[in-house]
Protein backbone atom coordinates (compact mmCIF):
# COMPACT_ATOMS: atom_id res chain seq x y z
CA UNK A 1 0.00 0.00 0.00
CA UNK A 2 1.19 3.19 -0.74
CA UNK A 3 -0.19 6.82 0.50
CA UNK A 4 0.64 10.30 -1.46
CA UNK A 5 0.26 13.58 0.53
CA UNK A 6 0.69 16.82 -1.34
CA UNK A 7 2.03 20.38 0.11
CA UNK A 8 2.77 24.11 -0.81
CA UNK A 9 5.24 26.20 -0.78
CA UNK A 10 5.03 29.18 1.55
CA UNK A 11 5.83 32.46 0.97
CA UNK A 12 6.14 35.64 3.70
CA UNK A 13 3.80 38.65 2.95
CA UNK A 14 5.34 40.07 5.99
CA UNK A 15 8.60 39.06 7.45
CA UNK A 16 9.49 41.26 10.59
CA UNK A 17 12.76 40.23 12.02
CA UNK A 18 13.78 41.23 15.81
CA UNK A 19 17.18 41.53 16.93
CA UNK A 20 19.63 38.46 17.32
CA UNK A 21 19.14 37.15 20.69
CA UNK A 22 21.30 35.48 22.85
CA UNK A 23 20.68 31.72 21.55
CA UNK A 24 21.55 33.23 18.13
CA UNK A 25 18.02 33.22 16.97
CA UNK A 26 15.99 36.36 15.74
CA UNK A 27 12.12 36.69 17.02
CA UNK A 28 9.70 36.89 13.79
CA UNK A 29 6.56 38.48 13.34
CA UNK A 30 5.57 37.13 9.75
CA UNK A 31 2.35 36.66 7.63
CA UNK A 32 2.52 33.30 5.71
CA UNK A 33 0.54 32.25 2.59
CA UNK A 34 0.80 28.77 0.82
CA UNK A 35 0.84 29.04 -2.45
CA UNK A 36 0.24 26.62 -5.97
CA UNK A 37 3.83 25.14 -6.27
CA UNK A 38 3.72 21.94 -4.62
CA UNK A 39 6.12 18.75 -3.88
CA UNK A 40 4.45 15.31 -3.36
CA UNK A 41 5.61 12.47 -0.86
CA UNK A 42 4.75 9.06 -1.39
CA UNK A 43 5.14 6.51 1.62
CA UNK A 44 4.85 3.17 1.70
CA UNK A 45 5.99 0.41 4.36
CA UNK A 46 9.89 -0.98 3.91
CA UNK A 47 12.39 -2.81 5.84
CA UNK A 48 14.62 0.14 6.25
CA UNK A 49 14.19 4.00 5.54
CA UNK A 50 15.31 4.83 2.78
CA UNK A 51 14.22 8.41 0.07
CA UNK A 52 14.23 8.69 -3.41
CA UNK A 53 13.62 12.17 -4.95
CA UNK A 54 12.81 13.08 -9.03
CA UNK A 55 11.43 16.36 -9.59
CA UNK A 56 10.20 18.89 -12.28
CA UNK A 57 12.82 20.15 -15.05
CA UNK A 58 12.81 23.64 -13.17
CA UNK A 59 14.53 21.86 -9.54
CA UNK A 60 17.92 21.36 -9.05
CA UNK A 61 17.79 17.96 -7.58
CA UNK A 62 21.50 17.20 -6.72
CA UNK A 63 20.82 20.06 -3.45
CA UNK A 64 18.66 17.32 -2.48
CA UNK A 65 19.92 15.06 -0.01
CA UNK A 66 19.32 11.64 -0.68
CA UNK A 67 20.37 9.64 2.63
CA UNK A 68 19.22 10.73 6.22
CA UNK A 69 20.09 13.82 6.62
CA UNK A 70 16.76 14.59 4.42
CA UNK A 71 14.12 16.19 6.30
CA UNK A 72 11.87 13.77 5.41
CA UNK A 73 13.35 11.18 7.28
CA UNK A 74 13.66 13.11 10.11
CA UNK A 75 10.02 13.47 10.21
CA UNK A 76 8.98 10.10 9.77
CA UNK A 77 11.91 9.27 12.35
CA UNK A 78 10.00 11.89 14.86
CA UNK A 79 6.59 10.70 14.29
CA UNK A 80 7.70 6.97 15.02
CA UNK A 81 9.40 8.13 18.00
CA UNK A 82 6.66 10.44 19.26
CA UNK A 83 4.29 6.87 19.35
CA UNK A 84 7.14 4.98 20.59
CA UNK A 85 6.97 2.50 17.04
CA UNK A 86 9.99 0.95 15.17
CA UNK A 87 8.00 0.81 11.73
CA UNK A 88 10.50 2.63 8.83
CA UNK A 89 9.02 3.53 5.56
CA UNK A 90 10.53 4.05 1.99
CA UNK A 91 9.91 7.96 1.35
CA UNK A 92 9.36 9.26 -2.48
CA UNK A 93 9.21 12.49 -3.29
CA UNK A 94 8.56 14.23 -6.15
CA UNK A 95 9.51 17.95 -6.16
CA UNK A 96 8.11 21.14 -8.09
CA UNK A 97 8.76 23.41 -5.51
CA UNK A 98 12.36 25.16 -6.47
CA UNK A 99 15.23 24.36 -3.76
CA UNK A 100 16.61 27.38 -2.18
CA UNK A 101 14.45 29.46 -3.16
CA UNK A 102 13.08 30.90 -0.07
CA UNK A 103 10.08 28.72 -0.68
CA UNK A 104 10.17 26.46 1.67
CA UNK A 105 10.56 23.24 0.07
CA UNK A 106 12.09 20.97 2.29
CA UNK A 107 9.60 21.91 5.09
CA UNK A 108 6.86 21.19 2.62
CA UNK A 109 8.55 17.59 2.15
CA UNK A 110 8.43 17.10 5.98
CA UNK A 111 5.08 17.64 6.35
CA UNK A 112 3.46 15.85 3.89
CA UNK A 113 5.85 13.07 5.30
CA UNK A 114 4.28 13.59 8.74
CA UNK A 115 0.73 13.21 6.88
CA UNK A 116 1.37 10.31 5.14
CA UNK A 117 2.76 8.23 7.32
CA UNK A 118 0.10 9.15 10.14
CA UNK A 119 -2.34 8.33 8.05
CA UNK A 120 -0.59 5.00 6.13
CA UNK A 121 -0.33 4.05 9.68
CA UNK A 122 -3.46 4.89 11.17
CA UNK A 123 -2.28 6.82 13.82
CA UNK A 124 -4.50 9.66 14.24
CA UNK A 125 -2.30 11.82 15.68
CA UNK A 126 -3.80 14.90 17.32
CA UNK A 127 -3.37 18.14 15.18
CA UNK A 128 -1.45 19.68 18.59
CA UNK A 129 0.85 16.76 18.64
CA UNK A 130 1.68 16.88 14.67
CA UNK A 131 2.20 20.74 14.94
CA UNK A 132 4.54 20.07 17.87
CA UNK A 133 6.54 17.52 16.16
CA UNK A 134 6.23 19.79 12.99
CA UNK A 135 7.94 22.53 14.94
CA UNK A 136 10.79 20.44 16.19
CA UNK A 137 11.54 19.87 12.33
CA UNK A 138 11.87 23.31 11.32
CA UNK A 139 10.79 26.66 11.40
CA UNK A 140 8.38 26.75 8.63
CA UNK A 141 7.09 23.25 8.89
CA UNK A 142 4.17 24.31 11.59
CA UNK A 143 2.77 25.98 8.32
CA UNK A 144 2.96 23.88 5.71
CA UNK A 145 0.43 21.62 7.26
CA UNK A 146 -2.00 24.04 7.69
CA UNK A 147 -1.45 26.25 4.91
CA UNK A 148 -4.10 29.19 3.46
CA UNK A 149 -3.07 32.42 4.98
CA UNK A 150 -1.45 32.51 8.70
CA UNK A 151 0.47 34.22 11.13
CA UNK A 152 4.00 33.23 12.66
CA UNK A 153 5.67 34.03 15.66
CA UNK A 154 8.02 33.13 17.73
CA UNK A 155 11.00 31.48 14.78
CA UNK A 156 7.98 31.23 12.70
CA UNK A 157 7.02 27.86 14.67
CA UNK A 158 4.03 29.12 16.07
CA UNK A 159 1.07 29.70 13.68
CA UNK A 160 -2.46 30.64 13.64
CA UNK A 161 -5.05 30.80 11.03
CA UNK A 162 -5.77 34.16 9.39
CA UNK A 163 -9.07 35.31 7.48
CA UNK A 164 -8.45 35.44 4.17
CA UNK A 165 -11.35 36.40 1.57
CA UNK A 166 -9.35 37.17 -1.34
CA UNK A 167 -8.18 34.75 -4.45
CA UNK A 168 -4.90 36.30 -4.89
CA UNK A 169 -2.52 35.31 -7.72
CA UNK A 170 1.33 36.10 -8.23
CA UNK A 171 3.93 35.07 -10.57
CA UNK A 172 7.26 33.13 -9.00
CA UNK A 173 9.94 34.17 -10.32
CA UNK A 174 13.37 31.88 -9.38
CA UNK A 175 17.18 32.25 -9.72
CA UNK A 176 19.84 30.55 -11.04
CA UNK A 177 22.12 30.65 -7.67
CA UNK A 178 20.86 29.97 -4.16
CA UNK A 179 21.61 32.64 -1.45
CA UNK A 180 22.61 31.60 2.03
CA UNK A 181 19.59 32.50 4.61
CA UNK A 182 22.77 32.59 7.69
CA UNK A 183 24.57 35.01 5.23
CA UNK A 184 21.48 36.99 4.66
CA UNK A 185 20.81 36.94 8.77
CA UNK A 186 24.30 37.90 9.53
CA UNK A 187 24.33 41.05 6.72
CA UNK A 188 20.80 42.25 8.57
CA UNK A 189 22.50 42.01 12.11
CA UNK A 190 25.69 44.35 10.64
CA UNK A 191 23.02 46.78 9.04
CA UNK A 192 21.48 47.01 12.55
CA UNK A 193 17.90 48.93 13.13
CA UNK A 194 16.37 46.08 14.25
CA UNK A 195 13.51 46.38 16.99
CA UNK A 196 13.39 43.68 19.58
CA UNK A 197 9.95 42.90 18.92
CA UNK A 198 8.62 42.91 15.92
CA UNK A 199 4.93 43.20 14.69
CA UNK A 200 2.60 42.28 11.69
CA UNK A 201 1.06 45.38 10.19
CA UNK A 202 -2.50 45.78 10.97
CA UNK A 203 -3.59 47.17 7.35
CA UNK A 204 -1.82 43.82 5.96
CA UNK A 205 -4.52 42.20 7.63
CA UNK A 206 -7.24 44.19 6.95
CA UNK A 207 -5.84 43.67 3.23
CA UNK A 208 -6.11 39.53 3.38
CA UNK A 209 -9.22 39.93 5.48
CA UNK A 210 -10.98 41.95 2.90
CA UNK A 211 -9.57 40.69 -0.19
CA UNK A 212 -8.13 44.24 -1.15
CA UNK A 213 -5.68 43.96 -3.59
CA UNK A 214 -4.55 47.26 -3.90
CA UNK A 215 -3.96 48.03 -0.29
CA UNK A 216 -2.30 44.00 0.08
CA UNK A 217 0.60 45.56 -2.70
CA UNK A 218 0.65 48.58 -0.07
CA UNK A 219 1.63 46.77 2.95
CA UNK A 220 4.06 43.81 1.59
CA UNK A 221 7.14 44.07 3.68
CA UNK A 222 10.63 41.90 4.18
CA UNK A 223 12.98 42.83 6.91
CA UNK A 224 15.33 40.44 4.84
CA UNK A 225 14.74 42.13 1.56
CA UNK A 226 17.45 44.80 2.34
CA UNK A 227 20.60 42.41 3.11
CA UNK A 228 19.67 40.04 0.82
CA UNK A 229 19.81 42.79 -1.97
CA UNK A 230 23.05 43.85 -0.55
CA UNK A 231 25.01 40.40 -1.57
CA UNK A 232 22.68 39.98 -4.49
CA UNK A 233 22.16 42.82 -6.37
CA UNK A 234 21.97 41.38 -9.44
CA UNK A 235 18.31 40.84 -7.88
CA UNK A 236 17.41 44.19 -8.20
CA UNK A 237 17.07 43.66 -12.29
CA UNK A 238 14.38 41.52 -11.43
CA UNK A 239 11.98 43.86 -8.94
CA UNK A 240 12.95 46.33 -11.76
CA UNK A 241 11.59 43.73 -14.59
CA UNK A 242 8.59 42.77 -12.52
CA UNK A 243 7.22 46.47 -12.07
CA UNK A 244 7.73 46.92 -15.99
CA UNK A 245 6.13 44.08 -16.52
CA UNK A 246 2.81 45.17 -14.99
CA UNK A 247 3.36 43.76 -11.36
CA UNK A 248 1.19 45.68 -8.57
CA UNK A 249 4.57 44.87 -6.06
CA UNK A 250 7.62 42.86 -6.17
CA UNK A 251 8.85 41.30 -3.09
CA UNK A 252 11.92 38.91 -1.83
CA UNK A 253 10.70 35.56 -0.72
CA UNK A 254 11.93 34.64 3.15
CA UNK A 255 15.61 35.21 2.76
CA UNK A 256 15.54 34.87 -1.11
CA UNK A 257 16.87 34.16 -4.00
CA UNK A 258 13.70 33.90 -5.65
CA UNK A 259 11.05 37.33 -6.21
CA UNK A 260 7.36 37.34 -6.13
CA UNK A 261 5.34 39.63 -8.37
CA UNK A 262 1.71 40.35 -7.03
CA UNK A 263 -1.10 40.37 -9.98
CA UNK A 264 -4.49 41.27 -9.84
CA UNK A 265 -5.92 37.50 -10.98
CA UNK A 266 -4.92 34.70 -13.00
CA UNK A 267 -5.15 36.45 -16.80
CA UNK A 268 -2.97 39.36 -15.30
CA UNK A 269 -0.02 36.59 -13.66
CA UNK A 270 -0.11 35.35 -16.92
CA UNK A 271 0.48 38.63 -18.60
CA UNK A 272 3.12 39.38 -16.52
CA UNK A 273 5.30 35.88 -16.67
CA UNK A 274 5.38 36.39 -20.04
CA UNK A 275 6.17 39.69 -19.76
CA UNK A 276 9.24 38.53 -17.58
CA UNK A 277 10.19 35.61 -20.04
CA UNK A 278 10.64 37.80 -22.56
CA UNK A 279 12.94 40.10 -20.08
CA UNK A 280 15.02 37.24 -19.88
CA UNK A 281 13.80 35.55 -16.98
CA UNK A 282 12.74 32.44 -18.38
CA UNK A 283 12.08 30.50 -14.60
CA UNK A 284 9.01 31.82 -13.69
CA UNK A 285 5.46 30.62 -12.32
CA UNK A 286 2.15 32.25 -12.20
CA UNK A 287 0.27 30.62 -8.72
CA UNK A 288 -2.88 30.88 -6.74
CA UNK A 289 -2.79 31.41 -3.30
CA UNK A 290 -4.00 30.94 -1.10
CA UNK A 291 -3.98 26.93 -1.48
CA UNK A 292 -4.48 24.18 1.27
CA UNK A 293 -1.96 22.42 3.47
CA UNK A 294 -0.45 19.47 3.70
CA UNK A 295 -3.43 16.98 2.03
CA UNK A 296 -3.82 13.28 0.59
CA UNK A 297 -4.15 12.98 -3.24
CA UNK A 298 -4.72 10.10 -5.63
CA UNK A 299 -3.19 10.27 -9.10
Amino acid sequence: MTLTVRAPAKINLHLGVGAVRPDGFHPLATVYQAVGLYDDVTVADAPEWTVSVRGADHVALPEVPHDSSNIAIRAGLALAAHHGLRRTARIEIYKGIPVAGGLAGGSADAAATLVALDRLWSLHTPDEDLLAIAGSLGSDVPFALLGGSATGHGHGEIVAPLADGGAWWWVVVGSSAGLSTPAVYRHFDQLGGAVEEPEIPSALVTALRTGDVELLAASLGNDLQAPALDLRPDLRRTFADGLAAGALATLLSGSGPTVLLLCRNGDHAREVAGGMVERGHDRCWPAPAPVAGAHPIRY
